[in-house]
């Protein structure tokens, strides 16, 4: 909150109240007082004092409360004085200035106001109203990062990513669980996937080496309106979820390079267990070994290239024949031919998907 609004609250109090009056911070600093030349002056000892008993507390000629109800509190008002009508007068200004505090926090605060966007907690229609109030600039172009925090460590996973995005008028870094951090970051416009994954990347990278902090990212796509910021984050989600069952060994994971993963995962499972079954009759899928399974999958990552998959797998071209005649008696499939080749590979992920059974959102 702004020291400024603190103070002109205490000027036009200082004359109804006729003594003096003042606000310490967090760090026992009078940051606004009704006597100017106090103003830095350091306050020790109250902040424990009053971490005791959270009401009010008098000391050296003044009386002290608490900005707040509880033990959350950041600010200390105090009067001069120690007698009842110094309690008085403290207990007034902290619920006043308390109130005052949390209607600017709630009017002013951009972070807040993007969180209520992506959480669908604020009406389309009032989205551009607030955005008015705020000064906020609604077509700049923005991508959603959730980041997963997979270890735990001293630091809150907040303030760690807080710290590598400093500008808040820019780049809003929100908290949507003890370990999901969500980052809305303004991008140039035209910013392809590519060049947003190196952003994710090197997030990755400076939380690993300086926090020691291993993460998984979900890129939703670039958007350039705020209304559609939610959606943004709905495919970083997605994007996550849809990751840890097809791209288990990536940490970024962009919606856009889903690819037929993202198909699948919208599909309801009775449908894919129905497929399973047309494709893979008679069990034929469990009947595969895992080397056939590795081969299969080099095969798929080769192109269906017989000659750079047999140098792969370090075989002769007539074994890798043989593998793959072995796999067309089991399943029906030639996987040397693209269509069979394409069931197959369906066929495989959505097993995948079956088996991981992921949360939707």
């Amino acid at each position: 909150m702004s020291n400024r609004l603190f103070q002109g609250i205490i000027h036009q109090m200082k004359d109804a109240v006729n003594r003096v009056i003042g606000v310490i911070d967090d760090n026992g600093v009078i940051i606004a007082c009704s006597e100017l030349v106090k103003i830095g002056e350091t306050k020790q000892g109250v902040r424990e004092e009053l971490a005791y008993t959270s009401e009010t507390v008098t000391s050296g000629g003044y009386t002290y409360r608490p900005i707040g109800v509880g033990s959350k509190w950041e600010y200390i008002v105090f009067v001069e004085g120690e007698d009842k009508t110094a309690e008085q007068t403290a207990t007034l200004l902290s619920i006043s200035l308390s109130n005052i505090k949390n209607l600017y926090d709630e009017k002013y605060d951009k972070s807040s106001f993007i969180k209520n966007v992506i959480l669908d907690n604020i009406l389309s229609s009032d989205i551009y109203i607030k955005s008015k109030e705020l000064r906020f600039n609604t077509e700049e172009t923005r991508v959603a990062f959730l980041i997963k925090f997979n270890t735990r460590s001293e630091m809150l996973p907040f303030d760690m990513v807080q710290n590598l995005f400093p500008d808040k008028n820019k780049d809003y870094v929100i908290s949507v669980s003890e370990q999901d951090i969500v980052l809305i970051k303004e991008i140039r416009p035209g910013m392809d996937v590519r060049d947003i994954e190196k952003i994710a990347d090197s997030l990755v990278d400076t939380l690993n080496t300086e926090f020691f902090a291993k993460v998984s990212v979900g890129v939703g796509t670039a958007v350039s309106n705020i209304k559609d910021l939610a959606r943004s984050y709905k495919e970083a989600q997605i994007a996550l979820e849809v990751g840890k069952v097809f791209d288990t060994e990536k940490v970024v994971i962009s919606y856009e390079n889903l690819g037929i993963g993202r198909l699948i995962y919208q599909l309801p499972t009775t449908l894919c267990e129905m497929f399973l079954q047309e494709v893979f009759k008679n069990g034929s899928l469990e009947s595969l070994d895992r080397e056939t399974l590795m081969t299969i999958q080099s095969f798929f990552e080769n192109n269906l290239n017989v000659s750079e998959t047999s140098r792969k797998l370090f075989v002769h071209r007539n074994t890798l024949v043989y593998r793959l005649e072995k796999i067309r008696k089991l399943t029906g499939l030639d996987l040397r031919e693209f269509d069979h080749a394409i069931t197959f590979k369906v066929a495989l992920m959505v097993k995948r998907y079956l088996t991981a059974k992921p949360v939707k959102f």
